[in-house]
């Protein structure tokens, strides 16, 4: 394992905007969004909408999501097992993208058509559901949906939760007919391997693609262990933090203050303050509109950190000339002229900042259809993520002191 120091600067696509969801759209409004709101949710036609919970914990902690599942969802909710619809993997790892098979038998078992309207939600708000969003995304599914704030927050709008406790795995699993979902093919160009991402570290910065990391930073500095023990922490070449949270707002409710008073945190995933949701919607012309969102997202923008082993990956230097050059890179990405990586711990929140990326392209290109990476934008996914990565001995891994 090669270890590398490296002096402390950094990029980071900055958060003061993402704050306000698109509460205007309405399910039956085009829209390239694949967040909904509760009420957006609530309003689709239930003989074709799926809910599925996709909560995930990680390995550490003691709460267990399928017997959370059994003691409170939406009514109707199927639980989509992260864990267990996947492929294996040659190191142990979890949740790694499923085979097309293997998708279409988990469809099958949840009664899910093609044609479906698929609503994907955590107990976390905003956590898991959008590695959920991206399984179904990448296999073709047209209509899926993240519920934007999960089940608290359609807690916290005075939705119905049903509270009635199922057997170990009664209704969990609800058999369709069999064969009902086709079987689907997968773009390749959407995941990366670890050969691939080793070739990417060895690349010059004009020749690399941009590794966004959604781990905390100081896990990607190499200051703070990883939660996997034993496995070093730090980053690869050509790779910036883009911590997952910082993407996402907290909210704090209560559905029971009577009988305890407590306020539960949940975290949803939005881009626009009061002030720039206002204008947005009031721009007399679509032009104005999408000057305004343009200039939101350049100044997402931020040259304050610069992670890379021979300069930085490509795209990064543009960023020191100031507003011009943040306006090169925002260009290039939203183009397909940048290619972004998304990586995480383990191939989990990496999804936050494919969603977060696919939602800011949405806002610009409002008249377009949705699609997993906006037919313009390159964001592919590190499956194995930093855990596979770190895994291997070959692995060059920097620290930032």
């Amino acid at each position: 394992m090669q270890r590398v120091s490296i002096a402390r600067n950094r990029i980071f696509l900055s958060t003061s905007y993402l704050c306000r969801t698109r509460a205007m759209n309405t399910p039956s409004t085009p829209s390239t969004s694949f967040l909904l709101t509760p009420t957006q949710a609530s309003t689709l036609p239930s003989s074709s909408t799926k809910f599925l919970d996709t909560t995930w914990f990680m390995p550490n902690s003691p709460r267990n999501a399928r017997q959370e599942f059994e003691k409170a969802r939406i009514q109707g909710a199927k639980y989509f097992d992260l864990d267990e619809v996947a492929s294996s993997n040659e190191l142990g790892l979890k949740h790694m993208m499923p085979s097309s098979e293997q998708f279409k038998e988990a469809c099958d078992q949840l009664g899910i058509t093609k044609e479906d309207s698929v609503v994907l939600y955590d107990v976390h708000g905003v956590f898991s559901s959008p590695r959920a969003l991206f399984t179904f995304k990448a296999f073709g599914h047209p209509k899926a949906f993240v519920l934007n704030g999960g089940l608290p927050a359609w807690r916290a709008a005075g939705l119905s939760v049903d509270e009635s406790q199922l057997l170990p795995s009664g209704e969990a699993i609800a058999t369709g007919a069999s064969g009902a979902y086709p079987l689907p093919s997968m773009d390749p160009s959407i995941i990366r391997s670890y050969e691939q991402m080793l070739e990417n570290t060895k690349r010059e910065s004009e020749d690399a693609e941009l590794v966004l990391d959604a781990r905390p930073k100081a896990r990607f500095m190499g200051s703070a262990p990883e939660p996997r023990a034993g496995l070093p922490s730090g980053h690869m070449p050509n790779s910036v933090s883009i911590p997952f949270t910082d993407l996402l707002t907290t909210h704090q409710y209560s559905h029971d203050v009577p009988k305890s008073g407590l306020f539960t945190p949940y975290l949803s995933l939005s881009f626009l303050t009061e002030a720039h949701h206002h204008h947005f919607l009031c721009s007399p012309t679509h032009e104005w509109k999408r000057e305004t969102l343009r200039r939101v997202l350049i100044d997402l923008l931020d040259p304050k950190e610069r992670k890379g082993s021979g300069g930085g990956a490509k795209g990064t230097e543009a960023l020191e000339s100031g507003r011009n050059g943040k306006e090169v890179v925002l260009n290039g990405i939203v183009r397909g002229e940048i290619p972004i990586v998304a990586s995480c711990g383990s191939g989990m929140t990496a999804c936050v900042i494919w969603l977060a990326l696919h939602e800011l392209w949405a806002f610009m290109h409002p008249d377009r259809g949705a699609e997993i990476n906006g037919g313009l934008m390159r964001i592919a996914l590190y499956d194995e993520s930093w855990t596979g990565y770190a895994m291997r001995t070959d692995s060059p891994v920097m620290v930032t002191v």
